[in-house]
């Protein structure tokens, strides 16, 4: 699920040559001219130093590329750089203090109220007002950006901490000390001036996809097949796609087992071309036959409405409110480049080569090949969910549904079960406690998710649906994921030694001590796995996982890419190209390995629709969880966690070379996977 991180928009300026003017974030001309810049440049290196000229150089062409009419003529650009560069290390040791006091203040505060209103859509407390959409749509913190612009302190931060790009990061980051990588992170604050309403705007049209797939849920007791038998319970009720992949996985065992993956994949491709009936989502009043989209009303068939290609248009919401700030920032002119070189800060086609070098693998086929020896069957496209290498495999769903569901009744039973959890993977009894302290468990309205914090005196949340009647194994498995994350957002922030430091490089590391809690979920429970091939097992089954997902986040890359090339289309031909777009990576990766051509799966994750180009984080989490896991096999488990996520937001690559000595690589997952199919057979 997506993670709240800190939104720092990392974002650089336009300076043009001779004495033109220069170009400003706010799509426009600053009234700074590059003569006036180069004569204040030299007069202030004259004033303070050689020693002083590259932060006097960067910091003054920072400042003017931000200036606006309105923030003054010339002459007060000129006087108040002047005025405001500091040039003794122990003044601008004092004002990054006092910086690192009032933004943890200032941050936390608002994210505390932005959580506060959310609450009534990520919470089951009844029925969602049309009020509580539009107060969850609010982004409290929208207008602090400009405000600091109109008092003067976000010039004095871009006038005093230079903005470095990835690649001087990458090539100055591993020489810098402590201090130097927090001057550098406060360097990213302020290089890019976006408008207060398009910042509130695309938040709120967020916050509306995200609702919408909140309240996409299937009651799969409704079901049937042609021969009008229904083969789930009467009561479960699965949102999209989390919970139907879910159910999906739990039933590798059990009775009837593959004709309910079936019915559930024939669900997700009515989903993904919109054929499904309006009556259905989210209502349990009519019974549905998904293979032949029959709907029946005591026992008679019935006309009905599909829906009118709303997932569509939320995803084209979402891109047009992105695109909207495309002009703000001129040296990252699409969201994607944003997201990846940005954000992310490793630039989209590193990524999309490793996918793609990966998913291409000869281990591919090799891992399938077992996988259908496994099943005694041809691999079904739902084949990319398999789950059979997990310990978990070897119980029933309803087994693990009661003892989880005694084990955890209400979602108290898990809050109070967080410190022994931590204490049972190596925590020491002070720091599980100081962890679970600063953890609130609540139960969710979605499939579940961890909100972070900004301020050390905020709790993270820990979200995951839990029924009426207890707490069952999916619930408790999601929940041990977002326990992950909400050990790596207390750690990265309260152990972190400056503030403008906390968190972590991206969301992807996150994801990975996520997955690194989520697959110990047995072992919590007591159900210990004593088989010698369990490493390999995990090898196989992180292999998988990357298989899988990398497949969706190239669909998700090429979706946007389309869009920017149809920025007029409609929901219907949105539609039509997400389908296409699907099948061709269908078809160029997973159609040779698993037989049968234009299947449509990888349309179907809801991150696609409420959380923009978030996909990318969970292979690169599954790639770096590996590295992580193969790093610690032979030392203490709770040490090396809080030894590697306390360095905070390093870059991803630094952070990786000071956390397992190596840079981010999917060697090491596809080696153990060559190695594991050979000791399995």
């Amino acid at each position: 699920m997506k993670k709240t991180l800190i939104p720092v928009l990392l974002l650089l300026f336009i300076v043009s040559c001779g004495g033109k003017q220069m170009k400003n974030n706010n799509a426009g001309l600053s009234p700074v001219t590059s003569d006036v810049v180069h004569q204040l440049t030299k007069d202030l290196v004259e004033k303070h130093g050689q020693q002083m000229q590259f932060r006097i150089e960067r910091g003054v062409k920072q400042v003017a590329g931000l200036w606006r009419d309105s923030d003054g003529t010339t002459e007060d650009f000129a006087s108040f750089c002047k005025e405001n560069f500091i040039a003794s290390d122990e003044d601008l040791k004092t004002t990054f203090d006092k910086l690192m006091v009032s933004f943890e203040i200032l941050n936390g505060n608002m994210l505390r109220i932005k959580k506060d209103l959310m609450r009534p859509l990520h919470l089951d407390q009844g029925p969602i007002h049309t009020l509580d959409v539009m107060f969850g749509s609010y982004e409290p913190g929208a207008h602090m950006r400009e405000d600091f612009f109109r008092n003067k302190i976000a010039f004095i931060v871009a006038l005093n901490f230079p903005f470095y790009t990835l690649e001087e990061k990458n090539n100055l980051g591993s020489e810098w000390s402590r201090l130097d990588w927090a001057y550098a992170r406060v360097g990213d604050w302020y290089i890019s001036r976006v408008p207060a309403h398009l910042i509130q705007e695309a938040s709120a049209i967020e916050t509306q996809a995200d609702n919408y797939i909140n309240e996409y849920n299937i009651y799969m007791g409704k079901l049937v097949n042609e021969q009008g038998e229904t083969l789930f319970p009467e009561d479960l009720r699965l949102i999209t796609h989390w919970g139907l992949r879910d159910e999906l996985k739990s039933n590798y065992a059990g009775e009837n087992g593959l004709a309910k993956q079936q019915m559930i994949y024939a669900v997700m491709k009515r989903i993904i071309d919109q054929s499904i009936p309006e009556q259905v989502i989210n209502r349990n009043d009519y019974q549905w036959n998904p293979a032949e989209n029959i709907l029946y009303q005591n026992g008679q068939s019935i006309a009905f409405k599909s829906e009118p290609d709303t997932r569509y248009q939320m995803l084209l919401n979402n891109f047009k409110a992105n695109k909207n700030l495309d002009p703000y920032y001129p040296n990252y002119p699409t969201y994607l480049q944003r997201q990846f070189e940005s954000n992310m800060e490793i630039p989209q086609e590193d990524v999309r080569r490793l996918f793609t070098e990966f998913i291409s693998s000869t281990q591919v086929k090799e891992v399938a090949a077992l996988i259908s020896e496994r099943l005694g069957r041809p691999l079904e496209p739902f084949d990319i969910w398999y789950n059979g290498f997990r310990p978990r495999g070897t119980y029933t769903e309803e087994e693990l549904d009661e003892i989880v569901g005694k084990k955890y009744p209400t979602a108290a039973h898990f809050q109070n079960a967080l410190s022994p959890i931590l204490v049972k993977l190596g925590f020491s009894k002070q720091k599980a406690d100081f962890l679970a302290c600063n953890t609130k468990v609540e139960a969710s309205r979605g499939a579940g998710h961890a909100y972070g914090s900004l301020i050390r005196d905020d709790k993270v949340l820990l979200r995951t649906r839990i029924a009426g009647d207890g707490m069952d194994y999916k619930g408790y498995n999601i929940a041990m994921h977002e326990f992950g994350h909400n050990v790596e957002q207390v750690i990265s922030l309260h152990d972190v030694d400056y503030y403008s430091l906390s968190r972590v490089p991206n969301t992807a590391f996150t994801e990975a001590l996520a997955f690194i809690f989520q697959k110990r979920d047995m072992e919590i429970l007591g159900l210990r796995d004593d088989d010698p091939l369990k490493d390999h097992m995990r090898a196989l089954a992180n292999f998988w996982s990357c298989y899988e997902i990398m497949g969706v986040s190239l669909v998700d890359m090429k979706v946007w890419e389309w869009m920017y090339e149809h920025p007029n289309a409609t929901p219907a031909q949105l539609k039509e190209a997400v389908i296409a777009i699907s099948k061709e990576i269908w078809n160029e990766f997973y159609a040779p390995v698993f037989g049968g051509a234009d299947e449509p799966v990888l349309a179907i994750y809801s991150h696609m629709i409420s959380y923009p180009l978030y996909l990318s984080n969970y292979p690169l989490g599954h790639i770096i969880d590996f590295q992580i896991e193969q790093y610690i096999a032979d030392k203490h488990f709770a040490t090396e966690i809080e030894r590697m996520f306390s360095q905070g937001s390093l870059i991803p690559q630094e952070w990786m070379r000071q956390a397992v000595g190596m840079e981010l690589s999917i060697q090491p997952t596809l080696a153990a996977a060559s190695e594991a199919v050979k000791a399995l057979r």
